[in-house]
């Protein structure tokens, strides 16, 4: 997800010695501002008709089980709790393993940052829809997690549409959990206080699964092509999950929220199912069209071409449409993208101006000018016009090739790049000879 760890090494030890300095309070609120600390920050809402809510899945406790964050079309809540946007300390610590900086220091900082910030949906709200859903599996990024793109997640929710965002546990994320059943030893702790809420059953022990960094002379691919393979199956699995869900199958969440998965028996339209992903993502979208065609066409955000294999793309049948950042890609990679072109189904590229890489998650709408700009986490474009053009093509889009009957189509023309902050294709400089 982040290419820019060395910047933000050096900005977290500046802001270190400006804190010795018993200045931290002023440096916090600028470092998260930028010149000004009236600035909004914030996760912005879903723009569609239905309230969202959001809660989490786990079936099968172990790293082989299925784990996504569920966003859907809810019922309108008066006093609605808002989730946490981090949800624990430890994915602090991964993200700063992940980017290699200190945890201790990293984790105050981060706190401070972002600790605060709530997701746009209500948690474990009753699930409510006028019509059956169709449905979104959303895969994320390198060093990601499954709440780092809740505004567009909320998004599609809003606009009626039930959204699994799958957390990986290939290694990729910067961090995710399992359980173990208990040993003996630990069996005999049992006078130590359990709460009723708590993320495991009685029987179960939370373990912590964090980013694994390339190794001193260990070559990238085989390792990120073994963990696209795995993502791509985590997606089926979450399709696999719902799907049972839907047709009433009784299903036991290891991490026992109090959202009642039983209203969402027959509420969804798995003949129309989509894939979608950013960075990592993007490609883990490409190998799970390859490897189920329930999946009926891909949205893949700034992807990142280089886990796949080159004999998967004749393999691919379904429509993709790439929406890309314009301070990211290079010719590399758009020839890889340029591969999938087919004269029979649809390919769609577009590049949205002033965006950077992570212009797709939600950190562009919580650090300000200065900061964003530094860590490269906000291009030049206000991040909510960023965003909703993504989201806007992106419905209009999915209108197309899931067939669906909404007013998506209203924005066909930014599916050809029409709108003067869309550049149609790539603003990347390609040599015919390459292509």
């Amino acid at each position: 997800m982040f290419s820019n760890g060395r910047l933000l090494q050096i900005a977290v030890r500046r802001f270190h010695q400006r804190a010795k300095k018993e200045r931290w309070r002023y440096a916090l609120g600028c470092l998260a501002m930028g010149s000004s600390c009236s600035n909004h920050l914030g996760i912005p809402p879903g723009k569609g008709p239905y309230p969202v809510g959001c809660t989490d899945f786990m079936m099968d406790h172990t790293a082989q089980g299925s784990f996504f964050r569920l966003y859907y079309p809810c019922q309108k809540m008066e006093k609605a709790e808002k989730p946490d946007w981090i949800p624990s300390v430890e994915y602090f610590y991964g993200l700063a393993d992940f980017m290699k900086i200190n945890r201790s220091l990293s984790e105050k900082i981060f706190n401070y940052l972002f600790g605060s910030y709530k997701i746009p949906a209500s948690v474990d709200a009753p699930f409510k829809s006028n019509e059956k859903c169709p449905v979104i599996i959303f895969s994320h990024g390198l060093g990601a997690f499954r709440t780092l793109y809740s505004a567009m997640c909320a998004e599609m929710a809003s606009q009626g549409f039930i959204v699994a965002s799958v957390e990986h546990r290939d290694e990729s994320a910067s961090t995710t959990f399992y359980f173990h059943e208990k040993t003996e030893p630990e069996l005999t702790q049992e006078s130590l206080p359990k709460t009723s809420l708590a993320a495991a059953q009685q029987d179960l022990v939370k373990e912590w699964m964090y980013y694994r960094a390339l190794q001193h002379g260990e070559r990238e691919f085989p390792l990120r092509n073994k963990q696209v393979k795995q993502r791509a199956d985590e997606c089926i699995l979450a399709l696999d999950k719902l799907t049972a869900i839907n047709s009433g199958v009784a299903v036991q969440n290891v991490l026992q929220t109090r959202f009642d998965w039983t209203t969402l028996e027959n509420s969804m339209d798995l003949c129309r199912t989509a894939v979608m992903g950013h960075s990592f993502g993007g490609a883990t979208s490409i190998e799970a069209l390859c490897k189920e065609v329930k999946f009926k066409c891909a949205i893949a955000l700034d992807a990142w071409m280089v886990p796949l294999d080159d004999e998967i793309f004749p393999r691919v049948k379904q429509p993709i449409f790439f929406i890309n950042s314009e301070k990211f890609q290079w010719a590399g990679n758009i020839i890889r993208m340029k591969k999938l072109d087919s004269a029979v189904v649809q390919r769609k590229m577009i590049t949205i101006r002033g965006t950077v890489h992570q212009s797709f998650p939600d950190f562009t709408f919580l650090t300000g000018n200065w900061m964003g700009k530094l860590l490269k986490l906000k291009g030049e474009i206000d991040p909510e016009l960023g965003i909703d053009l993504s989201n806007k093509a992106t419905l209009a889009f999915l209108q197309r090739h899931l067939g669906l009957e909404k007013d998506f189509n209203q924005w066909d023309p930014l599916i050809d790049g029409q709108d003067e902050n869309l550049i149609p294709g790539t603003n990347v400089v390609l040599l015919q000879s390459a292509i």
